[in-house]
């Protein structure tokens, strides 16, 4: 079976023997896989060293470098220059920013992410019924709501992305705010959680949580480019030098259902996230980077048939390009509860 290798300690070294991946932590090696046994190779702390002949073997057995800052930011990726996709894919993908394809996928994407939201709240308050009637409640109105604001998406008018976006980011962050309130309540007073915050968070939950999207803001980046897409044209994230705003599209619809549920999972079942510095410590970048690749692991319902989460991206990022072709219509995913 496939598996991610994930590189997490400081001075590792990267080499090659015969058709096998050398690991070796000062000096003495502590791990050899088979090429053929790696989905993907993500390097997530600095000093780490890798072989010409390591990178040659990725390309050809087809496996991404993926490149993490220690607080999971991507920021390099290196893969074949073989998997470009057909031109018509990228052609179209273009032009679809100027007509109701784009302004489509935009909408999709929120959709996507919303009820995806409000079913990770669904998941979580199903065993809180009986247990905590009043928390029960609360969660309740709290979804009530979301999916109040949720409905305002099938009232949009407009047919560009550029006519839609304001309101699109609207509705967006007003259901966030229902849900990160949500999450609040389910947390309680296990651990401090004010909110959300993105960039540069200091606590623990908002620091775990950018943690977990890094890892799959990568296995999305994988999966657009196998789809033979251009990373850097999106739709609902506007164009900037350097930020690849399909990717950020398309993460969209999987942040709730694999990052936010296996970590607020891990909290509320009595797991920690510690700090040092303002920094998660490697031992919990550790833990957080097994849960989250145990999730792209865990099968979901997809057309009618059980998939693991990290094949049903690839498979949302190929209807991505099918749709953008003219070959059928865009359906976000949504994870049962």
């Amino acid at each position: 079976m496939l598996a991610e290798v994930f590189i997490i300690n400081f001075g590792t070294t990267l080499g090659k023997k015969s058709e096998r991946l050398l690991i070796k932590e000062q000096g003495k090696v502590v791990q050899e896989i088979p090429f053929r046994d790696i989905s993907a190779l993500t390097i997530a702390t600095r000093g780490v060293s890798l072989s010409s002949d390591v990178i040659r073997e990725c390309v050809e057995h087809g496996i991404q470098i993926n490149f993490l800052t220690s607080s999971g930011k991507p920021y390099a990726k290196v893969t074949s220059p073989q998997l470009s996709g057909t031109v018509l894919t990228r052609r179209e993908q273009i032009l679809a920013y100027t007509d109701e394809r784009g302004a489509a996928l935009a909408v999709a994407f929120i959709e996507g992410k919303l009820k995806n939201q409000a079913n990770v709240l669904k998941y979580f308050a199903k065993y809180r019924r009986a247990a905590d009637p009043a928390l029960y409640r609360e969660l309740e109105a709290q979804l009530k709501r979301l999916e109040d604001i949720r409905g305002e998406l099938g009232n949009l008018t407009g047919t560009t992305v550029d006519e839609l976006r304001g309101t699109i980011f609207s509705i967006e962050g007003r259901a966030a705010q229902e849900y990160w309130d949500g999450v609040g309540l389910l947390l309680g007073k296990r651990v401090e959680f004010a909110g959300r915050e993105r960039r540069g968070a200091e606590d623990p939950v908002n620091a775990a949580l950018n943690y977990g999207y890094g890892i799959l803001y990568s296995q999305v980046w994988g999966a657009v480019m196998l789809a033979g897409l251009e990373p850097f044209a999106g739709f609902l994230h506007t164009d900037r030098p350097g930020k690849p705003s399909l990717v950020l599209d398309l993460t969209e619809e999987f942040r709730a259902c694999i990052v936010d549920r296996t970590i607020v999972g891990m909290l509320l079942r009595g797991g920690s996230v510690k700090m040092e510095e303002g920094r998660l410590t490697d031992e919990t970048r550790r833990e957080l980077a097994q849960r989250v690749l145990e999730r792209l692991e865990a099968e979901e319902n997809y057309d009618g048939k059980k998939h693991k989460l990290k094949t049903i991206i690839q498979r949302q990022a190929r209807r991505v390009a099918s749709f953008l072709r003219g070959e059928g219509r865009y359906k976000p995913f949504v994870a049962g509860w």
